[in-house]
């Protein structure tokens, strides 16, 4: 039988990537759902805007302490189960969200939150290792990560919406809508165990032959990973943590994710204060979230060409730093609006196209561990920035500090991987610890 490349990963793609992606788009909803109900929850708990940026940072505080332990217990219990189970405790605890009653309450929840949540992003990262090639990744975890700006675009007027039911069985708008943006990931963490294959072996949906060509190409590549790097799993595991290349890209995932947890923190608060109703905020901020999608998916795809890697990297962070100082210097709403509908085309484009990189060098338990500590240093940004501006505005009455803030964290991205390129050079496509970036 004649195998088709191009078929497999067709085939892979329209079997993994919807759930994928739905199970992040939920995962999105009930991370950044507090940025919307603080419409309405600041107020009614009595939350200064330096409060609230801490509710919102004290989520990654456990998340980050525990994102290689839990990607590890993924690859050694298998992705289906593992994310089921996180699935599950965070469905849970994003409806208990509804009962807070003060900030300490909120403090705890979100921490608690980020704890059952760890895990899942650098876990679905590793799992797509499993099945897709190297030359693949780069478009295939852009698509995934479109769940990102897809569950903005719709999550931010539904939640909106939402806050409408204040008042039904003496509930505020908000607490319904924790409890009901709650209730999908309890739903999806039933039906994983049944749907998603932990790899290819399990792949019943290919041939057997399409089965085979994609088990020996995804071990060629492993190999040839592994005679690079010249030692077994736990020598490659502990080199990839104490490599200075990861540790490079760990501060460069730093910078990013900055962007991103600010942007899908703060906008709804950003956009109200253009004077935009309540509705109109939940609506509008759909925008730039639409832009977000296209930077993901265009600028993934540049990512994927041969050589284009750091390119497309580039291109991401220069493009938000544009749209977030050019937001912050004007004053004009509507230059405002589009100028942060310029900075969510580079911020949101930049997350996928860096997974790219690391990736690319990364294999077997040297990957689950590798990718864990550079999502779990990176988000350590996501513990301060938020506090950050959140005190940036209650000394400043606005937000426009803290958009050059973020603009000096996408430079310091633009810088580390200057450093990363000059230092380890080029590379092919798969290369080891040591090597470098194409």
């Amino acid at each position: 039988m004649a195998v088709s490349e191009e078929t497999i990963i067709r085939k892979l793609t329209w079997r993994l990537l919807p759930i994928l992606i739905f199970s992040y788009f939920i995962a999105i909803l009930d991370r950044a759902n507090v940025g919307v109900a603080a419409l309405t929850m600041n107020q009614d708990l009595g939350l200064s805007m330096t409060a609230f940026g801490f509710a919102a940072s004290v989520f990654f505080v456990p998340y980050v302490l525990l994102e290689i332990p839990s990607n590890l217990a993924l690859q050694r219990f298998g992705a289906r189960w593992w994310i089921a189970r996180i699935m599950l405790t965070w469905g849970l605890l994003a409806a208990a969200h509804a009962f807070v009653w003060n900030a300490n309450s909120l403090y705890v929840l979100r921490a608690l939150l980020g704890a059952a949540e760890a895990g899942f992003f650098p876990g679905v990262v590793f799992y797509l290792t499993l099945w897709y090639p190297s030359a693949y990744r780069g478009r295939i975890i852009s698509a995934f990560m479109a769940g990102i700006p897809i569950s903005l675009v719709i999550g931010t007027p539904v939640s909106t919406l939402l806050l409408e039911l204040d008042g039904i069985l003496g509930l505020h708008g908000w607490q319904w809508m924790y409890l009901l943006e709650g209730l999908p990931a309890l739903v999806v963490a039933v039906l994983i165990p049944f749907i998603l294959p932990s790899g290819p072996k399990e792949a019943t949906f290919l041939e057997p032959a399409e089965r085979n060509w994609l088990m020996a190409r995804l071990d060629r590549e492993q190999r040839e990973r592994a005679a690079l790097s010249g030692s077994g799993h736990g020598k490659q595991l502990l080199a990839a943590l104490l490599s200075p290349q990861v540790l490079l890209f760990c501060l460069m995932y730093y910078g990013l994710t900055n962007l991103n947890g600010a942007v899908s923190t703060f906008l709804p608060l950003i956009l109200k204060g253009f004077g935009f109703s309540q509705m109109q905020t939940g609506f509008v901020a759909a925008i730039p979230y639409l832009f977000g999608i296209a930077g993901m998916l265009l600028l993934g795809r540049l990512a994927d060409r041969p050589g284009k890697r750091r390119l497309a990297n580039y291109t991401a962070l220069i493009i938000s730093i544009i749209g977030l100082v050019g937001s912050a210097a004007s004053t004009d709403p509507t230059v405002k609006l589009l100028m942060l509908c310029i900075a969510a085309f580079g911020v949101f484009g930049a997350m996928p196209v860096f997974w790219g990189l690391p990736t690319a060098i990364l294999s077997g338990a040297a990957a689950a561990g590798g990718i864990a500590l550079i999502n779990a240093l990176g988000n350590i940004s996501s513990v301060v920035n938020p506090w950050v501006i959140g005190m940036i505005h209650d000394s400043t009455g606005n937000f426009d500090d803290g958009l050059y803030w973020l603009a000096l964290m996408a430079a310091m991205s633009v810088v580390t991987l200057i450093v990363i390129s000059t230092l380890f050079g080029r590379t092919p496509e798969v290369g080891a610890v040591k090597g470098a970036i194409k």
